[in-house]
């Protein structure tokens, strides 16, 4: 019977059947951050709401209408974190991170967004970031893409994501083209739709992102943002698709990618997928050269990327058909199962589950409630390799018999050093000796 309380909506729990893709979903990406030199930072779920208002920008949809913010006993506004990079270049100004350094930042943990909920987008989604501070340089830019590239490979999900790129220029040339677009649309305000309209006064570069059929007919014909871009900008995103082409990095110019964070400069981009319906970004960034003087920081060039982890363990997920045995056994619960004929057995079963842990890596999992045949149900069910049975003979003869649950191999019964040596030719890490 279900209980009197429910999950609120938005909010999503994330069960033990999936919690193992979901390790070594984040395990891959942190692996690949730390080998491109990237050291974590933890950051606060709670942040001042002007710490938004002022970083992302007032007349921002994150901003207006899908933050959760309450009031503290003082009457201080206060945010739930709708995203990571303010927070982080906060963070940065505020310890002196950025003095004489060019800090490489990652973080994980829950985002809040007030959105409609579909698959792939919740109100709470957990996000892996990472912040670059300090360099300017396009190279910069295309290491991180070629980062990301890097751990779409390792996952196993390159060939569900393409890469999407542009340019918004620099502050100068932006609010040159945005001047542009207003004259443009102007004449088309009563054919958009409502939000386009809205925006038309305060963020019209978002119109340029919309996914109104009809909005997007009139925006098709809008001037493009290139012929706006000063010198230095045009540099820049042209070194940047050198580097990438040298790099073998594939990707798309979208020429309608503008995101839509008012602290974004130069190069925007998103990792986008067909196999998630609607909700089509997986991993998005870009620079924002202005942000952290806009925080009261110095000037100081920043990049960074925010990748939506429960959209990429969904696309892990759709890979997992064509995984092999090994692959798909990682999000198994155990690796090792002890099954004990009855509860007097017990004792023996913790110990012969405490020796495989001593001299293996292995997970080992011990359930003596119900009958022996439940508990070899349930070791099948937990994903093992390998059942251990502990009954009268196994104590008798201080012995184990050992099961096979994925290969067709007899069931033997061995002592347990050569239990322990027969586990570890499976080809699984070893522990100590």
């Amino acid at each position: 019977m279900a209980g009197a309380y429910r999950l609120v909506r938005g909010m999503r729990d994330i069960l033990p059947d999936v919690t193992g893709r979901w390790r070594e979903v984040e395990e891959v990406v942190v692996d690949v951050l730390d080998r491109y030199g990237y050291t974590e930072i933890r950051l606060p779920l709670i942040e001042a709401t002007e710490l938004f208002s002022r970083g992302v920008g007032e007349a921002t949809d994150l901003v207006e209408k899908e933050m959760f913010t309450f009031a503290d006993r003082r009457g201080k506004s206060l945010s739930l974190r709708p995203e990571g990079t303010a927070g982080c270049a906060r963070a940065c100004i505020e310890n002196g991170l950025l003095h004489n350094q060019a800090p490489k930042l990652w973080y994980r943990g829950s985002m809040f967004r007030y959105e409609r909920p579909q698959k792939g987008r919740s109100r709470e989604h957990t996000q892996i970031g990472a912040e670059v501070f300090g360099l300017p340089g396009p190279d910069v830019d295309a290491e991180m893409l070629t980062m990301l590239g890097r751990i779409f490979r390792e996952l196993g999900i390159a060939d569900l994501v393409t890469l999407e790129l542009n340019t918004i220029g620099s502050q100068d040339s932006r609010l040159l083209y945005r001047k542009a677009l207003v004259e443009y649309l102007a004449p088309y305000a009563a054919d958009l739709d409502a939000d386009s309209r809205r925006r038309l006064d305060t963020n019209p570069l978002r119109i340029l992102d919309s996914k109104v059929a009809t909005t997007r007919a009139i925006v098709a014909g809008a001037p493009p943002m290139d012929a706006y871009l000063d010198r230095a900008s045009r540099e820049h995103f042209e070194g940047l698709r050198r580097a990438l082409d040298a790099a073998d990095v594939g990707y798309v110019v979208n020429p309608f990618l503008v995101r839509g964070l008012d602290y974004y400069t130069h190069t925007v981009f998103e990792w986008v997928t067909e196999a998630l319906g609607a909700q089509n970004a997986v991993s998005s960034g870009g620079r924002y050269d202005g942000l952290v003087e806009r925080l009261g920081g110095r000037p100081t060039p920043g990049l960074g990327f925010g990748m939506g982890l429960d959209r990429v363990v969904l696309l892990h997920a759709e890979k997992a058909s064509v995984r092999t045995d090994n692959e798909q056994h990682r999000h198994a619960r155990a690796d090792v199962f002890v099954a004990v004929a009855g509860p007097e057995h017990a004792q023996y079963g913790a110990g012969v589950a405490e020796h495989v842990r001593d001299h293996t890596t292995l997970r080992v999992l011990q359930h003596a409630v119900g009958g022996l045949r439940s508990q070899i149900r349930e070791a099948d069910r937990s994903g093992a390799r390998w059942a251990v049975i502990v009954g009268d003979d196994e104590v008798a003869e201080n012995r184990v018999s050992l099961k096979w649950l994925r290969a067709d191999r007899p069931q033997s019964t061995l002592d347990l050093d050569t239990l322990v040596t027969e586990l570890k030719q499976d080809g699984h890490p070893q522990g100590p000796t």
